[in-house]
C-alpha cells in the first residue's frame, strides 16, 4: 500500500484526476454490463416467440422476453400501425442501452491527453532543474520530473486502453441485442400484416 501511495505521489497532481476518471469509467462500464447482461438470451428470437405462444415461460427472465411479452400484448390489442407502437415501447430499452456511452467515450479519449499534460508538467520540472543545476530539489529535481512524466503517461494509457477494449465489447453486445429487438418488431409487424391480407 505504501509503495502504491509513493508511486501515485511521484506522478504529481495529475494522478488524482486520472484516478477519479478511472473510478467513473469503471462504474459506467459496470452499469452498462449489468444492463446488457439482462438482454442476453440463449435461444434465438423465433424460438422464444414460439415458446411464449406455447406458454413455456410465463415470467420474463431478460429484456428480450420482456420485449416479446410487450409486443404480444400490443398485437392482441389489434392496434393500427403496430410497428410504430413497437418502436415507442422498445425505445425505453435503447435509451437504457445508450446510457453512459458518451461519458465512457469522453473519458477514454481524454485520459491519455490528461496523462500527456502530466508528461509536459514533468518535463518542465526536469528542464527547470537542469537550468538551475539543481539535481535534487524539494519537488524531486531531474529524477522527480522524469518520474512524473512517465507515471502520468503510463496512468493515462492504463485508464484508456482497458476502457476502450471493454467498451468495444459492450457496444458489440448492444448491437446484437438491438438487432434482436428489431427482429421481434419485424416478426410481429409481419404477423399483423399477414392477418390483414387474409381478411
Amino acid at each position: 500500500m505504501q509503495t502504491l501511495l509513493t508511486y501515485l505521489q511521484s506522478g504529481g497532481t495529475i494522478v488524482w484526476p486520472l484516478l477519479m476518471l478511472a473510478i467513473i469509467l469503471w462504474y459506467s462500464l459496470g452499469y452498462r454490463y449489468a444492463i446488457l447482461r439482462k438482454g442476453l438470451a440463449k435461444k434465438n428470437v423465433r424460438l422464444l416467440i414460439d415458446l411464449y405462444a406455447e406458454q413455456k415461460w410465463p415470467q420474463p427472465k431478460g429484456i428480450l422476453e420482456e420485449a416479446i411479452m410487450k409486443a404480444d400484448a400490443l398485437k392482441q390489442q389489434g392496434l393500427p400501425e403496430l410497428r410504430r407502437h413497437l418502436d415507442e415501447q422498445f425505445w425505453v430499452y435503447q435509451k437504457e442501452f445508450k446510457r453512459y456511452t458518451v461519458l465512457i467515450k469522453t473519458i477514454v479519449y481524454s485520459a491519455p491527453l490528461l496523462g500527456l499534460l502530466g508528461t509536459v508538467g514533468g518535463m518542465i520540472e526536469t528542464f527547470d532543474a537542469l537550468r538551475s543545476m539543481n539535481m535534487y530539489t524539494q519537488s524531486g529535481g531531474i529524477a522527480g520530473g522524469i518520474s512524473q512524466a512517465l507515471i502520468t503517461t503510463q496512468l493515462g494509457l492504463v485508464v484508456a486502453i482497458p476502457g476502450m477494449v471493454v467498451s468495444g465489447i459492450l457496444n458489440k453486445r448492444q448491437n446484437n441485442i438491438e438487432m434482436e429487438l428489431d427482429q421481434i418488431k419485424d416478426i410481429y409487424s409481419s404477423k399483423v400484416a399477414n392477418k390483414q391480407v387474409q381478411k
